[in-house]
């Protein structure tokens, strides 16, 4: 009941641009299959028509030439639509464009904006006179709004209090995600932090979307078509263990290799 992620050839995050990152650390479309096929449990409609950039910086032995027709047609099998490349070696950067495919700027993929940099102290005036009384009169006039900021810093968990029918995806970018009711077959709910499904959960699952290990899924009654977390897949199209179908159950990666657990939860 586990997989693991150890020396996976292709990785998938998410990136500003609204884009899929590929990082992959192989560029023969055979070696990729493979690894796509696990991961994904060959569901050829696991993405729905996303853009995807492939990242070639974990490629340690850029082959001669790259068959640019072969990777196009394995992530299109999937629904991916490849846009562009990074981190190419430059003498891979002609038969890219040839191929269609934009060589982009690595700065414009950043996951996150960055963090809010502290404001640094003023300074004290140079003497004790009243005169500086309304230095303190400015960090007052701001104590407002930085109250929320300081207690908002990290993005508010998403709330879902409606049923989610096939078809319909929920992200909650950055954050954790709490469904109210139930995720029906066909849906997907992705969160980068936990998810937490008080409802039958019977869509797909993805935690921890742009490689948080830490992220978990718990479900009240799990019943999922796939589960996720930070890139570990796992699909039940033989269906789901009798010692979890429709049970409290929690999914979570353990030990260096990060293994996909799947647990049964007791609340009593």
């Amino acid at each position: 009941m586990s997989a693991t992620a150890s020396a996976r050839p292709i990785e998938f995050r998410n990136t500003t641009l609204g884009a899929t990152l590929a990082v992959i650390q192989a560029a023969e479309p055979s070696t990729l299959a493979d690894a796509m096929h696990k991961m994904l449990g060959g569901m050829p409609d696991f993405f729905n028509g996303e853009a995807v950039i492939l990242d070639f910086g974990a490629v340690t032995q850029a082959p001669e030439r790259i068959d640019w027709a072969g990777l196009q047609s394995l992530l299109r099998r999937y629904r991916l639509q490849p846009i562009g490349v990074i981190h190419l070696p430059e003498i891979h950067h002609e038969s890219a464009r040839r191929a269609g495919l934009a060589l982009i700027d690595p700065s414009q993929l950043a996951a996150q904006p960055p963090a809010e940099t502290p404001r640094k102290p003023a300074a004290p005036a140079p003497t004790p006179a009243p005169a500086p009384a309304p230095a303190p009169a400015a960090p007052a006039s701001t104590a407002p709004s930085a109250a929320p900021t300081a207690a908002g810093s990290a993005t508010p968990t998403m709330f879902v209090d409606r049923p989610l029918r096939s078809g319909q995806q929920v992200y909650a970018r950055g954050t954790d995600l709490v469904l109210l009711a139930g995720v029906s077959p066909g849906a997907e709910v992705i969160a980068d932090g936990s998810i937490h499904c008080y409802g039958p959960l019977r869509g797909r699952a993805i935690a921890g979307a742009q490689g948080n290990h830490a992220a978990r899924i718990l479900a009240s009654n799990f019943g999922p078509e796939l589960v996720s977390i930070a890139g570990v897949y796992r699909t039940f199209d033989r269906g789901i263990p009798e010692a979890f179908a429709g049970k409290p159950t929690l999914v979570r990666l353990d030990g260096t290799d990060h293994t996909l657990n799947i647990d049964a939860l007791k609340l009593d």
